[in-house]
Protein backbone atom coordinates (compact mmCIF):
# COMPACT_ATOMS: atom_id res chain seq x y z
CA UNK A 1 0.00 0.00 0.00
CA UNK A 2 2.86 2.33 0.84
CA UNK A 3 4.41 1.71 -2.59
CA UNK A 4 1.11 2.53 -4.29
CA UNK A 5 0.76 5.82 -2.42
CA UNK A 6 4.31 6.71 -3.33
CA UNK A 7 3.56 6.14 -7.03
CA UNK A 8 0.48 8.38 -6.83
CA UNK A 9 2.36 11.36 -5.39
CA UNK A 10 3.12 14.05 -8.01
CA UNK A 11 6.71 14.50 -9.08
CA UNK A 12 8.39 17.45 -7.41
CA UNK A 13 8.40 20.60 -9.55
CA UNK A 14 11.51 22.62 -10.21
CA UNK A 15 11.25 26.30 -9.35
CA UNK A 16 9.75 28.40 -12.12
CA UNK A 17 12.96 30.39 -12.74
CA UNK A 18 14.88 27.16 -13.29
CA UNK A 19 12.26 25.86 -15.71
CA UNK A 20 12.38 29.09 -17.72
CA UNK A 21 16.11 29.71 -17.69
CA UNK A 22 17.49 26.20 -17.44
CA UNK A 23 15.22 23.85 -19.38
CA UNK A 24 16.52 20.36 -19.80
CA UNK A 25 18.21 18.96 -22.88
CA UNK A 26 18.17 20.84 -26.14
CA UNK A 27 16.22 23.73 -24.68
CA UNK A 28 19.07 24.42 -22.29
CA UNK A 29 21.50 24.73 -25.18
CA UNK A 30 19.18 27.13 -26.99
CA UNK A 31 18.74 29.23 -23.86
CA UNK A 32 22.46 29.43 -23.16
CA UNK A 33 23.13 30.35 -26.79
CA UNK A 34 20.46 33.04 -26.67
CA UNK A 35 21.89 34.47 -23.47
CA UNK A 36 25.37 34.53 -25.00
CA UNK A 37 24.04 36.40 -28.04
CA UNK A 38 22.28 38.94 -25.85
CA UNK A 39 25.45 39.52 -23.83
CA UNK A 40 27.49 39.86 -27.03
CA UNK A 41 25.01 42.40 -28.39
CA UNK A 42 25.10 44.43 -25.18
CA UNK A 43 28.90 44.49 -25.26
CA UNK A 44 28.85 45.58 -28.91
CA UNK A 45 26.18 48.22 -28.19
CA UNK A 46 28.28 49.63 -25.35
CA UNK A 47 31.31 49.82 -27.64
CA UNK A 48 29.28 51.44 -30.42
CA UNK A 49 27.86 54.00 -27.99
CA UNK A 50 31.41 54.86 -27.00
CA UNK A 51 32.39 55.10 -30.67
CA UNK A 52 29.64 57.55 -31.61
CA UNK A 53 30.13 59.46 -28.39
CA UNK A 54 33.77 60.13 -29.24
CA UNK A 55 33.45 60.49 -33.02
CA UNK A 56 35.24 63.44 -34.57
CA UNK A 57 35.15 65.08 -37.95
CA UNK A 58 37.92 65.08 -40.51
CA UNK A 59 40.91 67.03 -39.14
CA UNK A 60 42.14 69.92 -41.29
CA UNK A 61 39.22 69.94 -43.70
CA UNK A 62 40.22 70.55 -47.30
CA UNK A 63 38.10 72.54 -49.70
CA UNK A 64 35.57 70.35 -51.52
CA UNK A 65 33.21 70.75 -54.44
CA UNK A 66 30.10 70.55 -52.28
CA UNK A 67 28.83 70.20 -48.74
CA UNK A 68 26.04 67.69 -48.11
CA UNK A 69 23.77 68.65 -45.23
CA UNK A 70 21.96 65.53 -44.01
CA UNK A 71 18.37 66.24 -43.10
CA UNK A 72 16.70 65.89 -39.71
CA UNK A 73 13.22 66.58 -38.43
CA UNK A 74 11.24 69.72 -39.14
CA UNK A 75 9.13 71.43 -36.50
CA UNK A 76 6.24 72.53 -38.63
CA UNK A 77 7.55 75.11 -41.08
CA UNK A 78 10.95 75.48 -39.40
CA UNK A 79 13.98 73.22 -38.90
CA UNK A 80 14.16 71.58 -35.48
CA UNK A 81 16.89 72.76 -33.08
CA UNK A 82 18.98 69.73 -34.01
CA UNK A 83 18.68 70.43 -37.72
CA UNK A 84 19.56 74.08 -37.12
CA UNK A 85 22.85 72.91 -35.59
CA UNK A 86 23.72 71.12 -38.82
CA UNK A 87 22.75 74.15 -40.85
CA UNK A 88 24.83 76.49 -38.70
CA UNK A 89 27.80 74.20 -39.31
CA UNK A 90 27.07 74.38 -43.04
CA UNK A 91 27.13 78.19 -42.83
CA UNK A 92 30.50 78.05 -41.03
CA UNK A 93 32.05 75.81 -43.67
CA UNK A 94 30.59 77.90 -46.48
CA UNK A 95 31.95 81.14 -45.03
CA UNK A 96 35.34 79.54 -44.41
CA UNK A 97 35.49 78.71 -48.12
CA UNK A 98 35.57 74.96 -47.57
CA UNK A 99 32.52 74.59 -49.80
CA UNK A 100 30.94 76.88 -52.38
CA UNK A 101 27.86 74.75 -52.99
CA UNK A 102 25.48 72.91 -50.65
CA UNK A 103 23.21 69.94 -51.24
CA UNK A 104 20.29 70.04 -48.81
CA UNK A 105 18.80 66.58 -48.58
CA UNK A 106 15.63 65.44 -46.83
CA UNK A 107 12.03 64.62 -47.72
CA UNK A 108 8.66 65.44 -46.22
CA UNK A 109 8.38 64.52 -42.54
CA UNK A 110 4.60 64.71 -42.36
CA UNK A 111 1.91 65.10 -45.06
CA UNK A 112 0.52 68.06 -43.12
CA UNK A 113 3.83 69.95 -43.28
CA UNK A 114 4.20 72.73 -45.80
CA UNK A 115 7.89 72.18 -46.52
CA UNK A 116 10.19 69.21 -46.98
CA UNK A 117 13.34 69.09 -44.87
CA UNK A 118 15.34 70.36 -47.86
CA UNK A 119 12.97 73.27 -48.41
CA UNK A 120 12.97 74.14 -44.72
CA UNK A 121 16.76 74.09 -44.71
CA UNK A 122 16.88 76.37 -47.74
CA UNK A 123 14.60 78.92 -46.08
CA UNK A 124 16.81 78.90 -42.98
CA UNK A 125 20.00 79.39 -44.98
CA UNK A 126 18.52 82.14 -47.15
CA UNK A 127 17.83 84.09 -43.96
CA UNK A 128 21.54 83.74 -43.14
CA UNK A 129 22.79 85.10 -46.40
CA UNK A 130 23.50 81.93 -48.38
CA UNK A 131 22.60 82.60 -52.04
CA UNK A 132 19.85 80.44 -53.51
CA UNK A 133 22.11 79.76 -56.49
CA UNK A 134 24.58 77.98 -54.20
CA UNK A 135 22.00 75.50 -52.86
CA UNK A 136 20.67 72.36 -54.53
CA UNK A 137 17.60 70.72 -53.00
CA UNK A 138 17.02 66.98 -52.78
CA UNK A 139 13.50 66.54 -51.40
CA UNK A 140 12.78 62.81 -51.70
CA UNK A 141 15.14 61.06 -49.25
CA UNK A 142 13.63 59.40 -46.18
CA UNK A 143 16.78 57.79 -44.74
CA UNK A 144 20.51 58.44 -44.45
CA UNK A 145 21.12 55.88 -47.19
CA UNK A 146 18.78 57.75 -49.53
CA UNK A 147 20.26 61.12 -48.45
CA UNK A 148 23.66 60.02 -49.65
CA UNK A 149 22.49 58.01 -52.64
CA UNK A 150 20.41 60.83 -54.12
CA UNK A 151 23.09 63.40 -53.27
CA UNK A 152 25.62 61.25 -55.11
CA UNK A 153 23.43 61.34 -58.20
CA UNK A 154 23.28 65.13 -58.00
CA UNK A 155 27.07 65.23 -57.71
CA UNK A 156 27.38 63.11 -60.85
CA UNK A 157 25.00 65.40 -62.74
CA UNK A 158 26.93 68.50 -61.63
CA UNK A 159 30.32 66.87 -62.20
CA UNK A 160 31.29 67.34 -58.55
CA UNK A 161 33.85 64.86 -57.28
CA UNK A 162 34.54 65.78 -53.64
CA UNK A 163 32.18 66.30 -50.73
CA UNK A 164 32.05 67.28 -47.08
CA UNK A 165 29.24 65.52 -45.24
CA UNK A 166 27.73 67.74 -42.54
CA UNK A 167 25.93 66.13 -39.61
CA UNK A 168 26.17 65.38 -35.88
CA UNK A 169 28.97 63.42 -34.22
CA UNK A 170 26.71 60.51 -33.25
CA UNK A 171 25.51 60.24 -36.84
CA UNK A 172 28.95 60.51 -38.41
CA UNK A 173 30.17 56.88 -38.25
CA UNK A 174 27.05 55.50 -39.94
CA UNK A 175 27.02 58.26 -42.54
CA UNK A 176 30.70 57.62 -43.33
CA UNK A 177 30.10 53.88 -43.66
CA UNK A 178 27.17 54.40 -46.01
CA UNK A 179 29.17 56.86 -48.11
CA UNK A 180 31.98 54.32 -48.35
CA UNK A 181 29.48 51.62 -49.37
CA UNK A 182 28.14 53.90 -52.13
CA UNK A 183 31.61 54.58 -53.45
CA UNK A 184 32.15 58.20 -52.46
CA UNK A 185 35.72 59.32 -53.13
CA UNK A 186 37.23 59.90 -49.69
CA UNK A 187 34.39 62.04 -48.31
CA UNK A 188 35.26 64.36 -45.44
CA UNK A 189 33.14 64.82 -42.34
CA UNK A 190 32.21 68.09 -40.66
CA UNK A 191 30.68 66.91 -37.40
CA UNK A 192 29.12 68.91 -34.59
CA UNK A 193 28.43 67.77 -31.06
CA UNK A 194 24.85 68.65 -30.23
CA UNK A 195 23.99 71.01 -27.41
CA UNK A 196 20.23 70.59 -27.79
CA UNK A 197 19.62 66.88 -28.42
CA UNK A 198 19.37 64.34 -25.62
CA UNK A 199 22.48 62.10 -25.83
CA UNK A 200 20.68 59.14 -24.24
CA UNK A 201 17.74 59.30 -26.64
CA UNK A 202 19.60 59.96 -29.87
CA UNK A 203 22.64 57.80 -29.16
CA UNK A 204 20.40 54.85 -28.25
CA UNK A 205 18.33 55.42 -31.37
CA UNK A 206 21.52 55.50 -33.44
CA UNK A 207 22.43 52.01 -32.20
CA UNK A 208 19.13 50.71 -33.58
CA UNK A 209 19.56 52.73 -36.78
CA UNK A 210 23.00 51.19 -37.30
CA UNK A 211 21.61 47.68 -36.82
CA UNK A 212 18.89 48.47 -39.37
CA UNK A 213 21.52 49.77 -41.80
CA UNK A 214 23.47 46.52 -41.49
CA UNK A 215 20.33 44.52 -42.28
CA UNK A 216 19.53 46.81 -45.21
CA UNK A 217 23.11 46.50 -46.42
CA UNK A 218 22.85 42.72 -46.34
CA UNK A 219 19.64 42.84 -48.34
CA UNK A 220 21.16 45.25 -50.88
CA UNK A 221 24.18 42.99 -51.26
CA UNK A 222 22.02 39.89 -51.80
CA UNK A 223 19.83 41.66 -54.35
Amino acid sequence: MKDVMHELQPAPHRPLWKRLLLPAGRGKIVTVTGAALIIAFLIWAAFFLWTIGTAAGTPDLQAADVGIVLGASMWGDSPSPGLRERLDEAVRQYRRGKVNKLILTGGLDDPSFKYTEAEGMQRYLLDRGIPESDMVLESKATSTYENLLYSQRIMEEKDWASAIIITHTFHGPRAAEIADYLGYEKPQLALIKSRVLSPWKHHSREVLAYVKWQLDRLQLTVL
